[in-house]
C-alpha cells in the first residue's frame, strides 16, 4: 500500500484531460486536499477537484511523488 498524507502530490494511473502548456502533455499530478472515508484531490495544473472513496482512490493511484 502506498503511504500518502494530506498535502501529498500523487500520480494517478490515467492522466487528467487538461494539458500542461509548457510541455503539451496531459497533466497527471494531483494534490490531496482532504483525507477521510472519502479523499479529495486537486489537479496541480488546472485546479479541478475530484472526490472519491478511499477504496477507489487506492485502486487508481499509481505512485506518490512528494510528501
Amino acid at each position: 500500500m502506498l503511504d500518502y498524507e494530506l498535502g501529498s502530490i500523487v500520480q494517478m494511473k490515467k492522466p487528467h484531460a487538461c494539458t500542461v502548456k509548457s510541455t503539451g502533455k496531459k497533466a497527471n499530478c494531483w494534490e490531496i486536499t482532504r483525507l477521510g472515508a472519502d479523499i479529495k484531490i486537486r489537479c496541480t495544473n488546472c485546479n479541478h477537484e475530484v472526490m472519491m472513496g478511499r477504496f477507489d482512490f487506492n485502486k487508481k493511484i499509481q505512485k506518490v511523488l512528494e510528501k
